[in-house]
Formats: C-alpha cells, structure tokens, sequence
C-alpha cells in the first residue's frame, strides 16, 4: 500500500464519525500519525468537527454515489475507516473501492447478511491482495471478540485444549440523572436494523454460522451453539438478559473468528458453545422486575426475528414503517454525557478438558457511540502501521485482523483487559 495517508475517516459529519475524527485528532498530537477526513459536503464535515474543536489536516470529498471519488481517496490511504450507513445500502461501492485503491477497510456494520455477502464476493480477491476487510469493528464485536480469542489463545499456549463453552456477560453502569431514549439505540443503528429487517436475506441474520460457508463447519455450529433469547440466571442473583442492541451479530463473529484460527493453524474446526446477555444485578427484592425485563427484551427481539423470516408482504411494511418512524441517522446522544458511562465484559470459559477460564475487560465511554469509535479509530491505527497486526488478508472478523497481541494498545481507547495470561507471558 502506497498511500500517504495512515488512515481516512468517510462519514466524518456523522455522530460517530465525528468521534472517529475526534479520537485520531487527539491520537495524532502524540506521534506522527497522518490522517484525513472524508465526506459528501467538505464543508458540513468541517463545521461538524469544528463544533468539537477539531480541525483534520485535510478533507477529501468522497461519495457512495460518485465511485471514482471513493477510488480516489482509497487510493491516497492505508487504512479507508467507513462511517456511512446502513452498510446493506451504501457499504459495497465503499469496499470495493478500498480493493481497487489498495487500502485495508473497516467498518461498524452489524448487518450480518451484508458481512456474509462480502465475504461471498470478495474474500479471496482481498486475501490474494493481502488486504484487510475488517467488519463488525465496534462494540459489536471487536471487545467480545477479541475476549474470547484471548481465551481461545490462553488454552492453547498453557496446554493445547480447546474452548468447550464461552459466557460472556456485559454490565453497564449509565450516568445518574434522568435516561434519555437515545442512549440506547442510535438514529444510524435503528435505521441499519430497519434496513436489515427489509433485505431479502433478512433471515440470514438470526443464524449462528451466517458467516462460515463451509457447508459442514457451519451445520456444527448451529448444533452446537444456537442463540438464545430467554432470560437466564447468572451468579450471585443476576438475570442475563438478550444482547442489546442485537443478540443476533456477536455470536457469528466470534464463530467466525474460531473457524479462521482453526484454518490459520491447520486444525480441525471443532466449534464451541457461545452465550451472552447483559447483566442485570440488584437486591433481592427487585428479582422479579429484572426478570420481567429480560424477558421484554427477549419478546422484542423474538419479534424481530419473526419478522426477519416472514415473506416480503410482511417484512417490507414493517421494515419501511421501521425506517420512518424511528429515529434518523443524525440522532443520538452528545457532550459530556457520553463520557460517563462505564460498562465491563466477563468472560469465562470451559476447556475441553474441563478446565475454567477467566477473562475481563473494563471500558469508559458509551458502548454505542463514544466507545465505539475510539475502538474502531485504534484499530484503524492498528492496521495502518506495518507489523503491528497478523499478516494476514481476506475478510476478517476483528480477532483475526488484529490478533491477541494488540491488546495492551486498546487501553488508549478506554478499553481494559485483564487475564490470567499477562504482557509480559505471551509468546
């Protein structure tokens, strides 16, 4: 890769690619970082930015409808970090740029039937190439990925087991004061979700192996590790309740991620059971509640689901209602609120020989919007400098992209982990 620019953040106006912009702004104070801003209207991304006090060395004009723009700005990058969603509508023209430009992408699509159809397309164009399509690259999924391949990684090195099962529950501790309605799913989210329950390979997402074409690989993991939606028991009284805002996008990644490093090895794929929730902790006297909640959750996302297998007569109407009557891309939360919030993964995991594994991490910032971006910029860092991740090409998961090395680097971005296996011990 040639270009001259480390990394270039497309969708910069937006309420995450503006905080993209703003984290490698401040990542670029403290070396010799080279990075740009990329937009349909240079001066809306400008006074975006400026709003935040940021001020981007350059701003290339680029637009998913004009495709020699978005050739010419990845042509001129390392690293393409793309903002502008929902992927299904506006994602391809952006990847297949970055494969005719010669520059690594990255993007925060939960849409998995979209990462399945790229996959499909251009997998094997991009490995020959040795460049990187690195999807689902925010909190979902590159924390619970790289968390378990942590896991996969730790089991391997002190004896050559294997994972049996992975739980990994989220906690989420949220500003005191009044709720808002936009902490909880972003305009862009919402509108990616109506997108993806409209596609006519809408079902495709309810599906454990969505992202594992090999026909018996993924028929073990549906077995083996369906998805869930029921409320269950965690330790010490807390209910675990479904993944928001999806329960359906990590489980494909991080299936996905085994299936790679069972390759990358020379191994037989043997997959392992995956469940994940959002704990819901408090006293005693609250349990019912809680489990009341979780049990919403999991009605509403059944719901989702139904409709997601229903015909187009069904799915198109509610899809089309979905997208204009939910919030827009634009709507989101804003300031010093989103600074506030913490939240913590655990992990824990049984070997195949039965021995259990533990592995945390703890975060500062929203999930969804703050924390989101600061991970997908590190990671866009993380791709631009030589060496710094596997060299490895193709359509990669986060774990696969960036390795089980990188680790101690996320702290910059807020994010924490902490196993039994140290810096200091890797191999």
């Amino acid at each position: 890769m040639a270009g001259e620019l480390d990394v270039v953040v497309f969708g910069a106006g937006g309420v995450t690619g503006r905080n993209v912009a703003a984290y490698l702004a401040s990542r670029a104070t403290e070396g010799s970082l080279k990075w740009a801003a990329a937009g349909r209207d240079p001066h809306k991304v400008q006074g975006v930015l400026g709003q935040l006090g940021v001020r981007p060395p350059e701003i290339l004009t680029a637009d998913v409808s004009a495709p020699e723009s978005l050739v010419a700005m990845a042509s001129r990058a390392r690293v393409v970090l793309d903002l502008v969603g929902p992927y299904t509508r506006y994602g391809r023209p952006v990847i297949d740029a970055c494969l005719d430009g010669g520059a690594h992408y990255a993007d925060l699509t939960g849409e998995l039937p979209f990462v399945r159809g790229i996959i499909d397309a251009h997998h094997e164009r991009a490995t020959r190439a040795g460049l990187k399509l690195v999807q689902v690259c925010g909190f979902e999924s590159l924390p619970a990925d790289l968390l378990v391949a942590e896991l996969a990684e730790l089991a391997a090195a002190e004896s050559g087991d294997g994972l049996a099962s992975v739980d990994l529950d989220v906690t989420v501790t949220a500003p005191p004061g009044r709720p808002y309605a936009s902490d909880m799913v972003s305009g862009g989210t919402f509108q990616s979700i109506a997108a993806l329950t409209g596609a006519d390979d809408a079902a495709l997402a309810l599906d454990p192996a969505v992202l594992i074409p090999e026909n018996a690989a993924a028929a073990a993991v549906r077995t083996r590790s369906p998805i869930t939606l029921a409320p269950r028991r965690g330790a010490d009284g807390v209910v675990i309740a479904p993944m928001a805002p999806a329960p359906f996008i990590n489980p494909g990644v991080i299936h996905r991620s085994a299936f790679l490093r069972a390759q990358a090895r020379g191994d037989t794929f043997e997959p392992f059971r995956y469940r994940e929730g959002i704990a819901i902790g408090g006293r005693t006297v609250t349990l019912p509640a809680r489990w009341l909640a979780g049990a919403a959750m999991g009605a509403t996302m059944s719901a989702l689901g139904a409709v997601a297998r229903s015909g187009p007569a069904v799915r198109r109407p509610v899809a089309g209602a979905m997208a204009k009557l939910g919030p827009g891309s634009g709507f989101g939360p804003t300031g010093a609120r989103l600074e506030r919030w913490r939240w913590r993964m655990t992990a824990t995991a049984l070997t195949r020989s039965g021995r259990e594994l533990h592995a945390t991490l703890d975060a500062d910032g929203h999930p969804g919007y703050l924390a989101t971006a600061r991970l997908l910029g590190e990671a866009g860092i993380l791709l631009a400098e030589d060496g710094a991740t596997p060299a490895v090409g193709g359509c990669l998961t986060p774990a696969a992209a960036l390795g089980t090395e990188c680790l101690e680097r996320f702290a910059r971005a807020g994010l924490r982990f902490s196993s039994p296996r140290g810096a200091s011990s890797r191999p």
